[in-house]
């Protein structure tokens, strides 16, 4: 792009500002800070750009335009992933990383004729720059377009960037920016505290709807047992168990027993279906009255779970506030403040109203009473209180559990060990306001408190490296065994590759017997040789069980067959001999 040089004649003073500042030879510089790395831009005809203000808009789309204008004066790449999430923590924080201080420390004009002129595109990062640099720093104006056309340009303007790059360094970094912001930890999930606590809230009103939409709809048919039982979910039960009351009868009453944990209500139970004055219900009512009672009992029992479930989690994210004030409140106060970090940071005096913020502002407007509790009211400790004490108590128990919530927020161990220490003094604080009793003083009580909260700590650390060891040991135990078990293989299959030779000489023995027996003639004397061989092998058997004898190299197959061969040659020539003598004598 073509920027016209300014006429001195047409506008002497616009002529004497610029003939000074191209004498100083102000050079602005523009700084980007990109996922991938910082880098520096600078820009050609500042007073032309400064005035022509439009026209750096329009020529800022445009990436043949906007070379003209800035050029790339250096680059810093980030070394890993963590290092770009330091750096924009940084920028974020309003403070100047070695990184950054050393990329412009390097490549920044701060000394010699050339007066640097930095643009960058937070305030706030640029006054820690001019604190650190003593340079001037532009913020807005020209240089927002021209750091605009960067940001659209930037893979276009550095060499060996693409922008397919780019856009997977931002995202990497916007997500790795996002979780350090949120600070996601899982050991301490408060937000599963405030969602169990939402719920138990949730169903404590879905059960109690649905309990009286029972009562209403069995009251019908059996109206006597409303008055008897006024429990919901043991309504519910017995709703289920019953069915028709014509059919209860004496064999029924251990059952009723079981449900009611009373023999006379359960006796009163009886005697009022004899002479209930309710309705006949048909089977399919009573069916369908039956599936949703089982619904209801099914949900009280998943309650129960739900708050044992609550009781757990709440030792585990906040054991000091629990121990105080208790679990349902504790995770109360906790889903209020919106987390164990915010309600750490409330005063006192928020805690104690927590909850009751329409009451505040009401007597606020109309100049009346303000409240005394909000949400803690649901603590023993405030009903336990006279009236006149209630607003001292309420206020010193709010100051116990701002205490409580913030050792449970910044402490490591969690310990419910202060939460206990706390919960006593305020029981000697109720004693102090009824008997005048005085209580012991605080610091007494805490130094006890960080006595026995070290002991427990050291005795945790203890079991942790006692845990450690033992898992450590099984995965020795576990690597050993894997190594015995391969080695192990490997003999087995070298004593299988040993058995194989006696297996062949085996079925050598076996394929010799099978020539014996098909090439032999009987007569009696081959019977006679079989029993004599028979005979040995079993004083051979005989004789290797009671004493071990060196096992004997078995012949080759060609070698018996020969062996036999000539023992039955001279028995072929005696009977040639008795049949000539026959001959003869005939």
């Amino acid at each position: 792009m073509f920027f016209p040089k300014y006429d001195t004649s047409m506008c002497p003073t616009l002529g004497k500002t610029f003939q000074k500042n191209c004498n100083n030879e102000v050079v602005l510089h523009v700084l980007f800070e990109h996922a991938a790395g910082y880098a520096l831009f600078v820009v050609k005809e500042v007073e032309e750009i400064g005035m022509l203000l439009p026209q750096v808009e329009q020529s800022v789309l445009s990436l043949g335009k906007f070379n003209s204008m800035v050029s790339l004066a250096a680059f810093f790449p980030f070394r890993s992933a963590q290092a770009a999430l330091e750096n924009m923590n940084a920028i974020s924080e309003g403070v100047v990383h070695a990184d950054l201080k050393l990329f412009l420390e390097t490549n920044l004009p701060l000394s010699g004729k050339k007066k640097a002129n930095l643009g960058v595109s937070d305030a706030k990062i640029g006054a820690a720059l001019q604190e650190e640099f003593t340079i001037s720093i532009q913020t807005g104006g020209a240089v927002a377009e021209i750091i605009r056309g960067v940001r659209l340009h930037f893979h276009s303007l550095v060499k060996g960037l693409t922008a397919q790059a780019a856009s997977k360094a931002q995202l990497g970094l916007g997500h790795s920016y996002s979780r350090a912001k949120v600070k996601f930890n899982v050991n301490r999930a408060d937000n599963m505290i405030i969602q169990s606590i939402a719920l138990l809230d949730q169903l404590d009103k879905d059960i109690n709807t649905f309990s009286m939409r029972v009562r209403e709809w069995y009251g019908y048919h059996f109206p006597e047992l409303i008055k008897i039982v006024s429990e919901n979910s043991m309504y519910c039960r017995l709703a289920q168990l019953i069915g028709n009351r014509k059919e209860l009868s004496e064999e029924s009453l251990e059952s009723l027993e079981e449900v009611v944990m009373d023999s006379a209500k359960a006796q009163a139970i009886l005697d009022a279906s004899r002479s209930s004055m309710g309705m006949d219900i048909s089977p399919i009512d009573l069916i369908n009255i039956e599936r949703f009672s089982n619904r209801v009992v099914s949900l009280a029992a998943y309650r129960l779970e739900l708050q044992e479930y609550l009781r757990s989690k709440m030792s585990q994210v906040a054991p000091n506030l629990a121990a105080l004030i208790g679990e349902v409140v504790g995770a109360r106060l906790i889903s209020h403040a919106g987390s164990l970090t915010n309600l750490a940071k409330y005063p006192a005096s928020t805690v104690q109203i927590l909850g009751a913020e329409k009451a505040l502002f009401r007597a606020l407007k109309t100049r009346g009473n303000t409240p005394k509790y909000g949400l803690i009211f649901h603590s023993t400790f405030i009903g336990r209180a006279a009236a006149k004490n209630k607003g001292r108590i309420s206020r010193y128990l709010a100051n116990k559990c701002t205490i409580a919530s913030r050792i449970d927020c910044f402490s490591e161990l969690p310990t419910s060990v202060f939460g206990d220490k706390l919960r006593e003094q305020v029981e000697e604080r109720l004693s102090f306001y009824e008997t005048g009793e005085v209580p012991r003083k605080n610091v007494d009580v805490m130094t006890e408190a960080v006595k026995e909260a070290t002991d427990v700590a050291a005795e945790m650390k203890r079991k942790l490296e006692k845990k450690e060891k033992k898992r450590k040991k099984r995965e020795k135990k576990l690597q050993e065994l894997a190594a015995n078990g391969e080695t192990n293989g490997e003999a087995e299959m070298e004593d299988g590759e040993a058995d194989t030779p006696v297996v062949k000489k085996k079925k050598k023995k076996q394929a010799a017997e099978q020539t014996e027996e098909a090439e032999s003639v009987e007569t009696p004397v081959k019977a006679k040789k079989k029993q004599k061989a028979e005979d040995a092998e079993e004083t051979t058997d005989n004789g290797a069980e009671e004493t071990p004898v060196p096992p004997k190299k078995k012949k080759r197959k060609s070698e018996a067959v020969a062996e036999e061969a000539e023992e039955e040659a001279p028995e072929a020539v005696a009977s040639e001999k008795k049949k000539k003598k026959k001959k003869k004598t005939e």
